[in-house]
């Protein structure tokens, strides 16, 4: 069996210690005696007799220079990393700017003119290296369901007015999410995924159940809400959704209504995403039945709709090519969704103009706070709700359908 590194660097030592105490005629026999053992060539293995090796690599010694991302920057990155619920280090490096600003004007943070240098400078890999850590340590021990992956849009139009066009704000597409917590049985919460297919701009809303009439309601309170008129939808061919009441709505208001292909979820490829990180990821896997579980959870989406649409970036596919076996995709420069609604040229400057009053005066720190509260509260009553249904003094134990240790340690490093 070979020699592991430390044994060889053991021998090298021990040998070494007696080649340079041994006699003219003794050292020929002790390197012939560590290239035996070891396998190195002559060369190098005299060379090691002479010098002696380092304890941790024989032969180098190893560059030393000042850090220079300290302490300092590290604890700020650290709390914009967190405001930004732990994206990868590309989205970090493309909102520092924004959020140095954001965090500064909410006195959330306060960093000297050299520890701003170094964040604006700092790049998107040494972001990951110094959040390894972390990052490590907040990982997921396992999530079922919904994952985020690389999915491809195509459409089956039903009735259109207008050529689909996502290259402009107002075409969005929808999608229902089941609370159902593993058990399909009885009535339960979902919650209406609108997603802008040019922005990314998301808007949710939790209804009590699948009945067109709430998901109908729903879908025009998103309408109200959107900061551009709404254009084009493109669903599922679930009924919630293909029905006449919908139909004819879409067609008084002459808004162009497709359906994807049926069993072709990658057909709904944008608010197929935004179902894992904007709904999954802050809600988990739970049963959602009750009025009270209900009422949290639209609360809950009226906070995460600004935190998400003002302070999350995110990067969408330029192009696609492939050679042979060899896929390539190209990717633009993250970007918040608000960001690219203020860069559109089809929104209207009045609507530029209230979007960015409100952005003034949000605060991500605040919001992810107030996301973290809500997530507890919301998951206090399922625990409460389990415990009367087992009868149990004890709440049951969630972590099979919600992993709480990463809003937990966020809240231990925003503090």
């Amino acid at each position: 069996m070979p020699l592991t590194m430390a044994e060889k660097h053991a021998v090298t030592r021990k040998l070494a210690e007696r080649y340079r105490r041994a006699a003219r005629s003794e050292k020929g026999e002790i390197l012939d005696t560590l290239i035996s053992i070891t396998g190195y060539s002559r060369d190098h293995a005299a060379r090691l007799l002479r010098a002696g090796p380092s304890p941790k690599r024989p032969g180098k010694q190893r560059r030393s220079r000042p850090r220079t991302y300290d302490a300092e920057v590290l604890f700020a990155l650290r709390r914009i990393w967190a405001t930004l619920d732990g994206v990868c280090g590309k989205r970090v490096h493309a909102a520092l700017p924004e959020m140095v600003v954001a965090m500064e004007r909410c006195m959330e943070l306060s960093v000297s003119r050299e520890v701003r240098t170094k964040l604006l400078a700092i790049s998107a890999a040494t972001i990951d290296r110094l959040l390894a850590p972390d990052r490590a340590r907040l990982s997921l021990k396992g999530r079922p369901g919904t994952k985020p992956g690389t999915l491809l849009k195509h459409q089956i139009p039903v009735r259109t007015f207008a050529e689909w066009n996502d290259a402009r704000p107002g075409f969005v597409e929808i999608d229902l999410v089941g609370h159902e917590g593993g058990v399909l049985r009885g009535e339960y919460c979902q919650t209406l995924d609108v997603t802008d297919v040019a922005t990314g701009w998301t808007e949710t809303r939790a209804v009590k159940n699948k009945a067109q009439v709430h998901v109908f309601a729903a879908l025009k309170e998103v309408r109200a809400a959107l900061p551009f008129p709404l254009l084009g939808i493109d669903s599922d061919n679930g009924s919630e959704f293909i029905n006449k009441e919908l139909f004819r709505y879409c067609q008084d208001r002459r808004i162009t209504f497709t359906r994807s292909r049926a069993y072709k979820k990658n057909d709904g490829c944008y608010v197929e995403q935004k179902n894992w990180s904007v709904v999954r990821r802050n809600v988990g896997y739970a049963r959602f039945d009750t009025p009270e579980e209900l009422a949290v959870l639209n609360e809950l989406y009226a906070v995460l709709r600004e935190h998400t649409n003002y302070f999350m970036p995110s990067a969408k596919l330029v192009s696609k090519t492939r050679d042979g076996a060899k896929v390539t995709k190209r990717y633009d420069t993250p970007k918040t969704p608000y960001a690219r609604v203020l860069a559109s040229e089809h929104v209207t400057e009045a609507a530029k103009r209230r979007l960015t009053r409100h952005y003034e005066h949000l605060n991500p720190v605040a919001l992810k706070r107030r996301i973290t509260d809500l997530q507890r509260r919301l998951y206090e009553l399922v625990s409460l709700k389990e415990s009367i249904r087992r009868r149990e003094v004890e709440a049951p134990d969630l972590d099979d359908i919600y992993d709480e240790s990463t809003k937990v340690t966020f809240d231990d490093i925003l503090t």
